[in-house]
């Protein structure tokens, strides 16, 4: 028996030139995680992460914040979907800047409409594998965690690896994992129970560390 925490990693350079770098609040929400799972005294037998910067930015900000000495299993299919090439598979005209609420709206519209396509087969955005290949890629990590790992183990990813694992373990249809990948926040933390057998979800995208009025702001979904 085991426990799996999985983490989104912190907010991201959402409308930079490089979106794949923690922001500054990027980087405090994840030495903040760090030292919640301190004072909860949360140790780990395996750490895993994706290759994308963010993700091993996160995990060195938890790893600071916690005190951990931990070396990271990098296990390429944590990484996230390219979103700029799922909304460029149904909307090829180049987008305006995301600076307005509108915007920022029409953006989202658009990636839930890609993911949609993608996700059934309709489209096949540029330079992305399959969505039947990003699934394998997400739950050849739980398999690696049910049949290698005992104890704590953490992974620190992003929405749609988190998205897919919970979908996978509930069974859910496409169109419900997209909603639960829309509604995953930064630094958040999705749990999951384990045995040789199976995966049960325990909690799913919460922010205890960040709960207080003065943490309120740190709250993110980019």
């Amino acid at each position: 028996m085991g426990n799996l925490y999985w983490e989104r990693h912190g907010q991201a350079s959402f409308g930079a030139a490089d979106y794949d770098n923690l922001s500054a609040l990027g980087q405090r929400q994840s030495v903040r995680l760090g030292e919640y799972l301190a004072a909860r005294q949360i140790h780990f037998d395996a750490v895993l992460t994706g290759t994308l910067k963010r993700q091993v930015q996160t995990w060195a900000g938890i790893a600071k914040g916690a005190g951990l000495d931990n070396k990271a299993l990098q296990w390429p299919g944590l990484n996230e979907f390219n979103g700029d090439a799922v909304i460029a598979a149904i909307h090829p005209e180049p987008l305006p800047p995301t600076n307005t609420p509108a915007l920022y709206k029409q953006h989202f519209r658009l990636l839930r409409d890609g993911l949609t396509q993608w996700m059934n087969g309709v489209v096949s955005p540029a330079g992305m594998s399959s969505y039947n290949e990003f699934v394998q890629g997400v739950t050849s990590a739980l398999d690696h965690v049910r049949k290698e790992t005992t104890g704590n183990v953490l992974i620190v990813s992003s929405g749609g690896p988190i998205a897919t694992a919970v979908g996978h373990v509930l069974g859910t249809a496409p169109e419900t994992t997209i909603a639960l990948n829309m509604r995953i926040r930064n630094s958040s933390i999705t749990e999951f129970v384990f045995n040789s057998k199976r995966h049960t979800l325990q909690t799913f995208n919460t922010l205890p560390h960040l709960d207080g009025a003065e943490y309120a702001p740190w709250i993110t979904y980019s």
